[in-house]
């Protein structure tokens, strides 16, 4: 064996997952190491491109950052990176840096994947491995305000244009105008390629406000150089800095335009509407264009900003709650816009009411793709015949807008322009009380969308009474959540997911799976059976677990394991939907296993393995007659 490779094997066998390979094995793999060196500072991976290795930090450190640029972890001797994109065969996410010169062993994609696939041990290690990084290196984005952690050079969308200072307005304008820019850039024509150099590369800079206040207002001939109408003391942002720092100082500095420098070289050029622009994928601005709306039309013109609004949360690795959330309140808005515009139309209620969100707007867990779900809570002094024709135009008013506007009907009637629905609160009391005094299947449905309700307009403290009677009602009533349970698990995690076809519970063979049917409707079946059990107050699934682990009615490490499932479940779900809509498809929530990159394939046969454990546990927990 060569001098080098038994250096390689001695250090690798030195650190996990190397040090439990087979000495065969290890062999194997320092025969095909390649070496590769460093210097501090020059760019190991970068955003996008292809990745064909494994990197193990022989010597040295390096810096892994988020693609908007926030550092997401610091790795020394024996670490290593760059699995995630071979595990899912797709380009670099996470760009990687020299924090001092580095010296790295580099293992080929194919021996990477053989050990990936046929050692149990080794893919376990990766992978809990890189699990652990992401949370102990994840930031708390609540604020979900990304003016805050997006950097300038995304809003670049191509090069500055840049012109000597002896060009005459004209051509500078020609050239705008072949450019299809409203600014320019003056270059500094004695600048130093000193890097050490104190001139500035850029001496000033044009826009078309100049040409019209400075040139044609003053009656200027056309071949009056830039220099002469250009403005100096520029305000420059770096590339790196925050988008918010540029609309900062484009405030303090009374300017529209701030030239971007990667260290000394120009590299674009922003206006404060290109920060507007980017501003207006927010889910906040979306929200702002919702209440604006002064129709229907309007209102229904927003689908698509609605839809670029959810493909920038996935693009910027949002997590399935901040997804989840942001798009529900973009629902509840249209809701809430549209009983706005149906007041106008219709005039005041003759009565209080509460319009109320039902399923997964409720639990803040709405998608891009869904129905409606909701329903009507009248004041309890309600006479049909005085007051119904004012609702059920209100209803079709806003079931009809909220069609339009992407959210389409509810194939099992689950709306405010269903009678049934659209009812005194006491006879919601009355209802909700029989069903779960005496459940039957068909209530059993309803408890499974109606317990999950939100009041979006108008008296929402009936919701709150509701809510509230719910808890007090199934707390520990075990034949209720026995009951529950047994309907819960009605739905399964899919048997023959990792074959050819999926085997759906009644026998039918497909070729795709319902990532919702059989993924994250089952886990949240089985967290609100939970949630009642103990008495859990909230709504959202992963609040209402917290709950259910507080309460310690679940095995141990359980709900943890939980949690990480329906977050992993979820997660292919909404990127799959993501995919959907760049691929200009209608998105959708069925998903082909080939489609599945080996990474995901594996953690959703663990997530789904989860899954059926705790429906085992459910089954045994909420037998009838067992006191909880």
């Amino acid at each position: 064996m060569a001098t080098e490779q038994v250096e390689v094997t001695d250090f690798l066998q030195r650190h996990k997952p190397f040090s439990d390979l087979a000495a065969s094995e290890l062999s194997h793999v320092a025969s095909r190491v390649e070496i590769a060196y460093y210097k501090a500072g020059s760019p190991i991976l970068t955003f996008g491109q292809d990745n064909t290795h494994w990197f193990v930090i022989r010597s040295g450190a390096v810096e892994v950052f988020r693609r908007d640029g926030e550092l997401y972890n610091r790795l020394g001797e024996g670490n290593f990176f760059g699995e995630l994109a071979l595990m899912r065969n797709r380009p670099v996410r996470f760009p990687v840096v020299a924090l001092e010169d580095t010296l790295v062993y580099l293992i080929d994609a194919d021996t990477f994947n053989n050990l990936f696939d046929n050692d149990e041990q080794f893919a376990d290690f990766v992978e809990v491995e890189d699990r652990s990084r992401l949370r102990e290196s994840s930031p708390d984005k609540k604020d979900n305000n990304a003016l805050l952690t997006v950097k300038v050079e995304k809003l670049i969308e191509q090069l500055p244009l840049i012109l000597p200072p002896h060009t005459s307005v004209q051509d500078a304008a020609l050239r705008m105008t072949e450019e299809g820019v409203s600014s320019l850039l003056i270059s500094n024509e004695h600048v130093s390629d000193d890097a050490s150099s104190d001139d500035e590369p850029v001496i000033g800079i044009v826009t078309d406000v100049d040409i019209r206040s400075r040139l044609v207002a003053h009656g200027l001939d056309l071949s009056t150089p830039v220099t002469d109408i250009m403005t100096t003391q520029l305000t420059i942002v770096q590339s790196n800095q925050y988008v918010f720092e540029a609309m900062m100082l484009m405030l303090k500095h009374k300017v529209t335009h701030l030239p971007v420098l990667r260290k000394s070289k120009p590299i674009g050029l922003i206006s404060h509407q290109d920060i507007l622009r980017y501003e207006s994928q927010n889910s906040l601005f979306v929200v702002k264009s919702i209440f604006n709306a002064q129709n229907v039309d309007e209102l229904a013109a927003l689908k698509d900003e609605v839809q670029t609004c959810f493909s920038r949360m996935v693009d910027e690795d949002a997590n399935s709650q901040m997804i989840g959330s942001a798009m529900a309140v973009i629902g509840r808005s249209f809701k809430q816009r549209l009983l706005e515009l149906a007041e106008e139309e219709f005039g005041p209620p003759p009565i209080p009411y509460c319009f109320l969100a039902l399923g997964s707007m409720a639990r803040d867990e709405q998608l891009i793709v869904t129905d409606q779900d909701n329903a009507l809570v009248l004041d309890n002094r309600f006479e049909p015949k005085l007051h119904d024709g004012y609702f059920n135009d209100l209803a079709n008013f806003v079931c009809d807008g909220l069609d339009r506007c992407g959210y389409t009907y509810c194939k099992g009637g689950i709306m405010a322009t269903n009678k049934k629905w659209r009812q005194p609160l006491k006879v919601w009391e009355q209802y909700f009380t029989q069903w779960i005094d005496k459940p039957t299947p068909e209530t059993l449905l309803h408890s499974a969308i109606f317990f999950d309700l939100d009041g979006v307009w108008g008296k929402k403290v009936w919701a709150d009474t509701l809510n509230r009677l719910i808890r007090k009602k199934a707390f520990k009533n075990s034949r209720f959540l026995a009951c529950m349970a047994r309907n819960a698990l009605l739905r399964t995690p899919p048997l023959g997911f990792f074959k050819d076809f999926v085997m759906e519970t009644d026998g039918r063979q497909t070729n795709s799976i319902n990532m919702k049917r059989r993924g994250t409707a089952p886990i949240a079946d089985l967290i609100r059976v939970h949630a009642l059990s103990v008495g859990a107050e909230g709504r959202n699934s992963f609040s209402r677990l917290n709950g259910v682990i507080d309460a310690k009615i679940l095995p141990p490490g359980r709900g943890v394991d939980l949690r990480d499932a329906l977050e992993f479940i979820a997660m292919v779900r909404i990127r799959h939907q993501a995919f959907d809509l760049e691929m200009k498809r209608v998105p959708d929530n069925d998903i082909e296993p080939e489609y599945l990159s080996d990474f995901e394939r594996k953690n959703l046969r663990d997530a789904f393995q989860i899954l059926s454990d705790a429906q085992k546990y459910m089954k045994y927990r909420y037998q009838p007659g067992r006191n909880l």
